[in-house]
């Protein structure tokens, strides 16, 4: 890892982990964390500046701290206090700009991370089963946080032409949990009850937000013998859940709904504050999206702690019992099925 580590994102939950992590790293002299907003998460011994990506200020950062590593986690489908959709958008793609902007005048920077998602393949009806890094989407995302990580990735491949001198890694997440992960599926999956895509029960993925950071740090070091850590790669726990084993997993009664209902289903529930419901959200609900993860064990040499199932299960443990707690239902079955079949019914005694 570079001996300057600079971070983007700083005042986020994932951000300020990585902050922290990455100070343990002997190899690291000085972090320096920036964010527009203050941090109201402990950074430890870094030095937080606040700042705004969307500025050309971020130049004279790189310049004044001589950093020559850059981990870029400020790409988001959120916005930190009031800022709406709007300024997200900003920050994703001008700020990216910017930011690149700054590191291409740079001489000192060698290293550049950037946190992105799978959600620049889309989701659409006829999708592969399976995508690689190197498949072309079907369906290229026509707006939201998945069209600002398309753009955010075509300027971050004009920077590795420009400067092949700087080793570069994209890290395509999938959806990301954890006991203290706040996004819009999190919120999804927190309601009493998911409304679903009638006839529709996608393939999902997770990736748990420890191995976020432990890949991100893997990505900022130097590779490892016998790996490479430039270039693009989807991370991911092994296996799939179905959005209707997740349900059952949750204690959440789901609620299916016609497909053109639900755009009008989601608009009711951004109105009312609830969670950002949004078309790649709906897309993503109906269609699922599954990644490859053979370029991530085989050439970035990272293998994940937690499968899919088990970073869900971490993430459910947080939320508590549902309406339809698991073991409850199991119960009711088994009571059913010892009225119903023969045999197994109690004895009655004479005469009752």
């Amino acid at each position: 890892m570079g001996k300057v580590v600079l971070v983007t994102g700083a005042a986020r939950h994932l951000g300020a982990r990585f902050v922290r992590r990455i100070q343990r790293d002997p190899d690291v002299e000085r972090v320096i964390a920036v964010d527009a907003v203050p941090s109201p998460h402990a950074l430890g011994a870094a030095e937080f500046v606040r700042a705004d990506i969307r500025q050309p200020a971020v130049a004279k950062i790189l310049a004044r701290y001589d950093v020559d590593t850059v981990v870029h986690m400020d790409v988001t489908g959120t916005a930190l206090g009031t800022g709406g959709r709007t300024s997200v958008k900003e920050t994703n793609v001008i700020g990216t700009m910017q930011l690149l902007g700054a590191c291409q005048k740079s001489p000192r920077i060698r290293r550049l991370v950037v946190k992105s998602t799978t959600s620049v393949y889309g989701a659409a009806p006829r999708d592969p089963a399976v995508f690689t890094e190197t498949t072309p989407a079907k369906s290229l995302p026509s707006g939201g946080f998945a069209k600002d990580a398309v753009e955010v990735e075509g300027y971050v491949r004009g920077f590795a032409r420009r400067r092949p001198d700087v080793a570069v890694c994209v890290l395509r997440f999938a959806n990301i949990l954890g006991p203290r992960v706040d996004s819009p599926l999190t919120e999804y999956l927190a309601l009493p009850v998911l409304p679903t895509v009638l006839g529709y029960d996608p393939r999902l993925q997770f990736v748990h937000e420890d191995d976020v950071l432990d890949v991100l740090e893997i990505a900022a070091r130097e590779p490892r013998r016998a790996t490479l850590n430039s270039g693009t790669f989807n991370i991911a726990g092994d296996g799939v859940l179905l959005l209707s084993q997740c349900a059952r997993r949750l204690g959440r009664p789901t609620a299916p709904v016609l497909l053109p209902a639900v755009t009008w289903v989601g608009q009711v529930l951004r109105t009312a504050g609830v969670t950002d419901f949004s078309p790649e959200q709906i897309r993503l609900l109906t269609h699922g999206r599954v990644v490859s993860t053979v370029q991530m064990r085989e050439t970035l040499g990272f293998s994940p702690l937690y499968s899919t199932a088990d970073a869900f299960a971490d993430f459910a443990r947080s939320l508590g019992p549902g309406l339809l707690p698991p073991e409850r239902l199991v119960r009711a079955v088994d009571r059913l099925a010892g009225r119903l079949v023969p045999g197994t019914l109690p004895d009655v005694p004479a005469g009752s």
